[in-house]
């Protein structure tokens, strides 16, 4: 790898109810990481993430910021609860304002600070159609509620959702004994899914509460993943299995989606935590 132009620069080393997060900040017309140094961050000592924030100069009026998502084998990323909190808190900190929003790929989100080290992400609307999620072909119940899989037999109707990215969802009677080291990477590149998909194990507690793993596209297994516990609770609540608003438990943390039932909107709530700024070296890249 030639010369990096991220040398010399400081990485916040944050965290999402656990979701292991890096928030790098390219504002100022600066060039944004290629794959490759994305993959070559994940390697380093005490750099591994999930994802992987990039404040840019926003494009959007009236937003903060525009802010690439790179997942940690270098591909992007649609949307990142967790890690979108970790930015609110950046920015938050940095401007001194409470209510603001900022650019993703998948638009503008909200973002509303509810107390110190905790963040309200307003998720936008899920997508159901299959072009949207997008899905090989239509299959399934109308608006894919339950889908079947090849190859899952024991695990029942799937739900699949968009939540800027794809989602697939099982319904399971144990969360904790869930086959998501074997289940989740042969499903996250089931032919289904020509864009790959998330794969998330649910275990319905009550109708306000839900407890979650999720095998996450171009990752693996995490702590957390937002973007996933919002795409849960949606489907939970399109199949009548709970309420439009309950508390989801990951192995890294709590986390409160409500799904919005004026606009259709799905509201994420929870903690981030600042771990520690990281120089990044010319070792890091080869140099």
């Amino acid at each position: 790898m030639s010369a990096s132009p991220l040398i010399g620069q400081s990485v916040d080393r944050m965290n999402g109810a656990g979701n292991k997060i890096l928030v790098l900040d390219r504002r100022g017309g600066l060039p944004l990481p290629t794959p490759e140094e994305a993959r070559a961050l994940q390697a380093a000592p005490g750099l591994d993430y999930d994802q992987m924030m990039v404040i840019a100069d926003p494009r959007m009026a009236g937003t903060l910021a525009y802010v690439p998502i790179y997942n940690n084998d270098g591909s992007l990323a649609g949307a990142c609860g967790n890690g979108t909190r970790c930015v609110a808190d950046r920015l938050a900190r940095e401007t001194g304002e409470a209510v603001f929003a900022i650019e993703t790929e998948r638009g503008r989100i909200s973002c509303e600070r509810l107390g110190e080290w905790r963040y309200r992400v307003d998720m936008g609307e899920p997508r159901f159609g299959w072009r949207e999620i997008p899905l090989s072909g239509p299959v399934g119940s109308v608006d894919s509620v339950e889908v079947t899989l090849d190859g899952a037999p024991d695990l029942g109707a799937a739900s699949v959702v968009n939540m800027g990215n794809p989602h697939v969802v099982f319904f399971v009677a144990d969360g904790a004994a869930a086959p998501v080291e074997t289940w989740g990477p042969r499903f996250e590149t089931h032919p289904l899914f020509p864009e790959k998909v998330n794969v998330s194990f649910a275990e319905i507690v009550a109708r306000d509460h839900i407890k979650l793993r999720v095998w996450e596209r171009g990752v693996g297994i995490t702590l957390a993943c937002g973007s996933a516990a919002c795409a849960t609770l949606v489907a939970a609540a399109r199949r009548g299995l709970t309420e439009r608003e309950a508390r989801v438990d990951l192995p890294g943390g709590t986390l409160t989606i409500g799904w919005r039932e004026a606009d259709g909107h799905v509201l994420m709530s929870g903690p981030v935590e600042f771990e520690r700024r990281i120089e990044l070296s010319a070792a890091i890249f080869g140099g």
